[in-house]
């Protein structure tokens, strides 16, 4: 299979990034907005509100995202929150069964289901292949052209090495793999361990109390993806450790600067409000709640979603957290 056209819907951040990335790889990219209005204002302006200063080349289609927009494509990338990607995917149910990649581009669990987000693709999509685009990448240096690696998983080895050709450039380096529960682990768990990361830094507690809050976090995140099948070098890969290293250390992960308001005193509500959506805040209890039915233990994860939801507030979660029974680092 020749991939050559290839749709994302989904114009935020990421989505206007993957477009520009995606079309300096020489594909055919239309880029659909799920709203008409902002789809005809960014074929105008060529500029996305949430990368203003960006251009989107001209090399890429814009359009409102729409079952006809979407017959003639070779792949479609769904970039769009982890929470709504059932509702995005309900768009191509519309369309005649075709077995073509669609792939994921959210970190996160579904709410209530516990479902990964190539589960949901799968149930809402009987036809198609499940994929995930995970990794340590920010929308503004994707969109920049700055050289990012990421993961790209699919259980078909021959499609996956199809779609690295057909989305990797010079500045963009896809590197495959068929682990796609593992790679879908690491970008769900990071965000959430990233809001931790963050509340210790606008804490205030120090370099040393951040690299332990990302070491011991790494080992839950490990211990999580062990007990659904994921594999070790996926885990400790771009996917994995290379994605959390990246949203535990910097503010231009939102998950990293929710944690910092959250740290500095700021309430919940103000500070999702000021920095825009962070996966890892949605993401938190569909997390504790799937590591308990696995009985997984998650101090660190389960700590942060006690924060989130007002059942602990930051003082009480750090004396909890360093007054746990000394045991051996595993």
């Amino acid at each position: 299979m020749r991939i050559e056209r290839i749709a994302i819907v989904g114009a935020g951040a990421w989505g206007t990034a993957l477009a520009n990335a995606i079309a300096r790889a020489g594909r055919q990219v239309t880029l659909l907005s799920r709203h008409p209005d902002s789809a005809a204002a960014l074929a105008h302006t060529r500029e996305s509100p949430r990368l203003p200063g960006i251009k989107i080349t001209e090399k890429v289609a814009i359009a409102a995202a729409a079952p006809s927009a979407l017959e003639s494509q070779d792949a479609v990338l769904l970039a769009v929150p982890a929470q709504e990607l059932r509702g995005v995917a309900r768009l191509l149910a519309a369309l005649p069964a075709r077995d073509i990649p669609v792939i994921a581009c959210a970190k996160g669990i579904e709410r209530g289901t516990h479902k990964f987000m190539t589960q949901v693709i799968a149930e809402c999509l009987p036809s198609v292949r499940p994929a995930i685009l995970s990794g340590p990448s920010f929308a503004e240096e994707v969109a920049r052209g700055l050289p990012t690696a990421v993961t790209l998983a699919i259980n078909d080895e021959t499609l996956g090495a199809e779609l690295a050709r057909a989305l990797g450039s010079a500045s963009f380096r896809p590197y495959r793999s068929t682990d796609v529960r593992g790679a879908e682990i690491g970008g769900a768990a990071k965000n959430v361990l990233a809001i931790g990361a963050g509340i210790v830094t606008g804490r205030g507690l120090g370099a040393s109390a951040g690299a332990a809050l990302t070491t011991r976090g790494f080992a839950e995140l490990f211990r999580f993806g062990r007990a659904l099948g994921a594999r070790p070098e996926t885990l400790t890969g771009l996917s994995g450790l290379g994605d959390l290293i990246l949203t535990c250390s910097s503010p231009q992960s939102r998950n990293f600067s929710l944690g910092i308001a959250l740290g500095r005193g700021r309430a919940l509500r103000e500070s999702s409000a000021t920095i825009g959506l962070a996966e890892g805040e949605l993401t938190a209890a569909a997390l504790v709640e799937l590591a308990t039915q696995l009985g997984v233990e998650m101090p660190i994860a389960n700590a942060v979603a006690a924060i989130l939801d007002g059942t602990l507030n930051i003082d009480q979660a750090i004396e909890n957290l360093m007054t746990r029974p000394f045991r051996a680092e595993v």
